[in-house]
C-alpha cells in the first residue's frame, strides 16, 4: 500500500488523525440525542443550541441549522484540516 517507506509515518499519523476526529464525532452525537446542550443562544437571533434537531435533520429538515451558519463550520472545519492539522 505504501509506495516509499518515507511517507509512511505521515500516513500513520493523518490516520490516527482522522480515527480520533471520528470517536469524537460519535461521541458529540450520542451526547446531544441523550439530550445534553450547550447553554447559551447559537445566534444573535436568540435561537438556543436545543432549538435545533439531532443528527442529519440539522443539516437538512425544516428546522436545519441556516445555510450560513452551516458554511461558516464547514469553513473552519476546512481552515483547521489545511492550516492546523
Amino acid at each position: 500500500l505504501v509506495e516509499d517507506a518515507a511517507s509512511f509515518p505521515r500516513r500513520r499519523a493523518v490516520e490516527i488523525k482522522h480515527g480520533r476526529i471520528s470517536m469524537l464525532a460519535f461521541l458529540g452525537n450520542i451526547i446531544t440525542r441523550a439530550g445534553v446542550h450547550l447553554g447559551g443562544s447559537i445566534d444573535q437571533a436568540g435561537d438556543s443550541f436545543d432549538s435545533f434537531p439531532n443528527g442529519w435533520a440539522a443539516i437538512n429538515g425544516p428546522d436545519a441549522i441556516p445555510g450560513a451558519g452551516l458554511a461558516q463550520m464547514v469553513a473552519l472545519v476546512g481552515a483547521l484540516e489545511l492550516g492546523v492539522m
